[in-house]
């Protein structure tokens, strides 16, 4: 490609997409991470996307190979781009060649079998990212910095105290921020005081801590595309943990640091932890930014509406329908509906793909069967509630004192301390978990 082209015009972004989702289930049950809800009228996929699309880089693949149906809809009826500007947004599903019939094996694997697809385009570097993180980034800052250091890959890097990097892969890094040595997930204090920042480059950083504070990998990379090629030929499956290291000290390796917000949400309690937090007054992360947007699916659906309602703290999606009820620190998302005396607290609620019809109402009641949503003198606590659940009336639902694992005939899981109501559960009146 030219040289002359900023670096935005000379990338692919490749969006991972994630293996099965254990982590987040039984919100992967029937949909791929990338498609999960997110902060009541978003998908996660819409995070990294729009944070392409803001950053001008409009070429952009996602790959993935489980649960995704709802994911293509999402994409689809999302991310049109003009033809004259040579966008768009991929999805790139695991496929059986004649050199390959298994699923992606990892990260690194997903890549090596798509890079026939991406030499169809013409292109310099490879911005790679993770599909279950909450965060908002400029990524041309990555990729000038990536060519201005003559970089042969480049980390996003996030700093952290040293007291909170448990379970965090750290890197080493020299004042001119050349990566020397990484780390996966380090527990000895010592070693992870060895990786610390040192003081001339804590110096740079706009946010001053009186903690030491080390280098954590995002899951965020740029390659220029011969050596990502190179670095593909062999077997290894994964970037973090092979790839990418056994790369140091052959190639040029360099940090990029990121002092946003930034959030891995790819755990039932870090995503019901990150919906909730949108709730605050000053939430960390402010999808009311308007000079970056988070980009969605525009479903053109009424104003919520709220009748005689005691709310307090909550965000609530388009087309919410509340009555005579009490919510506490919740999220709802698009088409949700609280029926009168029912008290949510500390509930992320997902709402719904439609509206019932007069007739659909009517043969609700005909077989004894709740509406969608949540129903009459509901009680709710700590929980997560997927789409298209009905929750019939005098229910009460709430994960304390109770053990993870399945109840209520499989309709509701608790999993890491969060109570989730899977997608479509049916839960007659009274039910109480």
């Amino acid at each position: 490609m030219p040289s002359n082209l900023p670096p935005q015009k000379r990338v692919l972004a490749v969006i991972m997409g994630g293996g099965r989702g254990t982590r987040l289930h039984p919100l992967t049950q029937e949909r791929c991470k990338p498609a999960v809800p997110l902060a009541g009228k978003y998908r996660l996929v819409d995070i990294p996307i729009s944070n392409c699309i803001n950053s001008d880089i409009n070429r952009i693949f996602i790959l993935t190979q489980f649960n995704t149906a709802s994911l293509h809809r999402h994409i689809q009826s999302t991310y049109h781009f003009d033809p004259f500007g040579g966008g768009f947004v991929d999805i790139l599903s695991a496929e059986q060649t004649e050199k390959s019939v298994d699923w992606y094996q990892g990260t690194a694997d997903a890549v090596r079998r798509n890079l026939v697809h991406f030499r169809a385009f013409p292109h310099d570097l490879v911005l790679i990212l993770s599909g279950d993180q909450l965060y908002r980034m400029d990524f041309r800052d990555i990729l000038e910095q990536h060519v201005q250091t003559g970089a042969d890959v480049t980390l996003a890097a996030v700093p952290f105290p040293v007291s909170k990097v448990e379970g965090l892969g750290l890197m080493g890094v020299h004042d001119d921020l050349s990566i020397e040595r990484f780390v996966e997930k380090p527990k000895d204090p010592e070693i992870i005081s060895g990786l610390a920042l040192s003081p001339a480059l804590e110096a740079t950083l706009k946010t001053p801590s009186d903690e030491k504070r080390c280098l954590a990998s995002m899951g965020i990379y740029v390659f220029n595309r011969s050596v990502l090629a190179e670095a593909l030929e062999n077997t290894q499956a994964d970037f973090g943990k092979e790839i990418i290291p056994g790369l140091l000290g052959k190639k040029k390796l360099y940090a990029h640091i990121f002092e946003g917000y930034w959030e891995d949400i790819g755990t039932v309690h870090a995503f019901f932890a990150a919906n909730l937090a949108l709730a605050q007054p000053l939430p960390p992360f402010n999808f009311f930014e308007p000079t970056a947007p988070i980009y969605t699916q525009d479903r053109y659906l009424p104003a919520s509406k709220l009748n005689r309602c005691d709310i307090d703290h909550v965000v609530i999606g388009d087309g919410a329908i509340l009555t005579d009820s009490r919510l506490k620190h919740c999220v709802l998302g698009i088409r949700s509906y609280v029926g009168e005396g029912s008290d949510l607290e500390d509930v992320v609620m997902m709402g719904a793909d439609y509206y019932e019809t007069t007739e659909q109402l009517a043969a609700n009641i005909e077989q004894g069967r709740p509406h969608l949503g949540v129903g009459k003198r509901c009680r709710v606590r700590h929980a997560i509630i997927d789409k298209n659940a009905r929750i019939g009336d005098d229910c009460v639902l709430s994960a304390e004192g109770k053990a993870d694992g399945t109840y209520a005939n499989g309709n509701v899981i608790i999993r890491d301390g969060v109570l989730c109501v899977t997608k479509g559960a049916v839960l007659p009146p009274g039910t109480v978990v």
